[in-house]
């Protein structure tokens, strides 16, 4: 196996330079047979003469140049390696130096290039497989979610995501207050949304060829704001006549929320969202009612402290 290998690496550095040789003696022949055409012809100006042959010797010069031209590779530590290429692959790049190594194949990842220039001008571009589109033809980029749980809080709930980019996706919610199970019979009404930016997190090594499994599946960070207002009973304690009576009360709530999360897409068609956050958010009016303040409707802000956080379950269907 040795022998066909050596001879053939043998043969693709001859065949290079036998090229080389060839395009360079027919440059060669064509400059002389100028050359003689023009001593030739009847010359009476000297400076023309004189001219001509620097022509000739500027040609003279960039002779080698042309006949030496090689492949360039550009690393994407900006480092360049001038070289013969004789093989492509699917992760690597196999390539001769002639002035050093003329038998020798040397191997570069194709994950280190970012461009090869060949001695012919033409260029052709590397990308990062994990980092490129290509890689993801085939992924759907857009989630429909439902939030299992919300009817349990008598809200009812959907979020919308959509890949921006690799790595990263945009995600909205909208809910409407007062649709589900209210065992306190508060009979809230109102609306709240949502608006959050996903980083998906990245492998914590990386291997040749590796790549997200899928643009929407993963480890997430995902800052949000969030903002709700609705409407619902709460007990009015009459300390005078010791009575309580019912009265709606309106309130506007807003919060910054920090949330990680986990989202796994089985068969590029549906998916299962969990995610949990933290932040800090305001609220229009503070009481003493138990209701007002624990009511969850999307997230809860606890008008003593600040503190806001919520949980999300979520399943989707991706198109």
């Amino acid at each position: 196996m040795f022998y066909p290998l050596k001879l053939r690496l043998i043969f693709t550095v001859l065949f290079g330079y036998t090229t080389n040789l060839i395009k360079s003696a027919m440059l060669f022949v064509n400059i002389v047979l100028f050359y003689n055409f023009a001593i030739n012809i009847k010359i009476n100006n000297l400076t023309n003469l004189k001219s001509m042959k620097r022509l000739f010797l500027i040609l003279i010069i960039i002779l080698p140049a042309i006949a030496c031209a090689q492949d360039v590779i550009y690393k994407t530590n900006k480092q360049t390696i001038e070289c013969k290429i004789i093989e492509i692959g699917l992760v690597e790049v196999k390539y001769l130096i002639p002035e050093k190594y003329k038998e020798v194949v040397m191997v570069i990842a194709k994950d280190d290039i970012l461009k090869i220039k060949y001695a012919n001008g033409e260029e052709q571009a590397f990308v990062n497989e994990m980092y490129d589109k290509n890689s993801y033809a085939d992924n759907k980029l857009n989630a429909l979610k439902f939030h299992v749980f919300s009817p349990l809080y008598d809200y009812l709930a959907v979020s919308y995501e959509r890949s921006v980019k690799i790595g990263q996706s945009i995600e909205g919610t909208l809910g409407i207050i007062g649709i589900g199970y209210d065992p306190l019979n508060v009979k809230p009404e109102g609306v709240f949304v949502k608006l959050g930016y996903k980083f998906i997190k990245s492998p914590d090594f990386y291997l040749r060829g590796m790549k997200y499994a899928h643009l929407l599946k993963g480890t997430y960070f995902k800052p949000e704001i969030a903002v709700n207002t609705f409407s619902l009973n709460v007990n009015k304690y009459d300390y005078t006549t010791n009575n309580s009576s019912k009265v709606r009360q309106s309130t506007f709530s807003g919060a910054l929320l920090l949330n990680v999360g986990k989202q796994w897409v089985f068969d590029n068609r549906f998916a299962v969202d969990f995610s949990i956050g933290v932040g800090y958010g305001v609220k229009t009016r503070q009481t003493d009612d138990y209701t007002s303040i624990t009511s969850q409707y999307g997230f809860i802000v606890d008008p003593s402290s600040g503190l806001a956080y919520t949980s999300n379950f979520k399943v989707a269907y991706l198109f």
